[in-house]
């Protein structure tokens, strides 16, 4: 008699890795320093909530992404042992999960901090899920470019939550991390091409070519750098926030360099490809570091 293995119950570990809790951890931060940068001091309980729905919002579009692309998931190996394409969660549950954890984080938002924020933070998930997972994704290799938008609005809201409104420097936060996202994913995408490639996923590197991809990540940093730099040039931060960045900007272009203009074997190891991605997410912990010390001790 022939017995079927049933996949284990899915637990608590599997609905916080539905949540993408290392993506969530950037999220957060740059939520964090964009209320602690505003020119208004929040209530640490209104502040403390506000950040919660920050974390729970970006946990909500993890989960949504995570429902909507078990199948490629499913394809890649660095995502194949995920709750969904590991067998350990349905889908029903994770898109429950997700739905009623992005209704939370909005209502929550709206009734205890303000409208404001409550509007950016639904815009935020709407963005992720609907523009970049559902039309994005599988169809163009600019979707992490028009995507990148999504991740780009926890500054906008933390300062919505401290003001109730948005002013000049939380924009130029937002198109800080909108700049950055390129670079930052695509040298992930020149490691892992292959599992994109596997999955169907058009990622730049798997329909133009690596070399095009070292271009593009070149040609962004940039840009970015312009950005980063523009609150300290319009006077709207201090020394601090100005020496710190232009610094931590110049490494970023140097490994940026590097990346661009080199050639690679089928042996390569990807080294300066990782020494970018790892530096890239550092990068803004620092850049936001930078900013809430250029207020608080300036």
């Amino acid at each position: 008699m022939s017995t079927t293995t049933l996949p284990m119950p899915a637990d608590w570990r599997d609905f916080l890795a539905l949540t993408k809790p290392r993506v969530m951890t950037l999220v957060v931060f740059t939520g964090l320093c964009g209320m602690l940068a505003a020119p208004t001091h929040i209530d640490p309980v209104l502040g403390f909530t506000a950040i919660l729905c920050i974390a729970l919002g970006a946990g909500a579009a993890g989960a949504l992404n995570q429902w909507y692309e078990a199948d490629l998931d499913a394809k890649m190996r660095r995502t194949e042992r995920r709750p969904l394409p590991a067998g350990r969660m349905d889908r029903e549950t994770a898109l429950q999960f997700g739905v009623g954890l992005s209704a939370f984080s909005v209502i929550l938002m709206g009734l205890a901090v303000n409208l404001a924020a409550a509007a950016i933070l639904t815009a935020s998930i709407l963005f992720y899920v609907l523009i970049y997972t559902v039309w994005l994704k599988r169809r163009t290799p600019q979707n992490i470019v028009i995507g990148g938008a999504a991740g780009a609005f926890p500054p906008l809201i933390g300062w919505a939550a401290a003001t109730g409104d948005v002013a000049l420097l939380p924009v130029l936060l937002f198109a800080l991390v909108f700049l950055w996202t390129p670079p930052h994913f695509w040298a992930l995408a020149l490691f892992v091409k292959t599992d994109y490639a596997a999955a169907g996923v058009p990622m730049l590197p798997v329909v133009a070519g690596e070399r095009t991809t070292r271009n593009q990540i070149g040609l962004y940093t940039i840009p970015m750098g312009v950005v980063a730099l523009l609150p300290w040039v319009l006077h709207l931060t201090g020394a601090i926030y100005g020496v710190v960045t232009l610094v931590s900007t110049l490494v970023f272009a140097v490994l940026a360099l590097q990346v661009a203009t080199r050639t690679t074997g089928s042996d390569d190891t990807m080294k300066p490809e990782k020494r970018l991605f790892a530096w890239s997410i550092l990068y803004l912990f620092i850049v936001f570091g930078a900013l809430v010390a250029d207020k608080w001790i300036a």
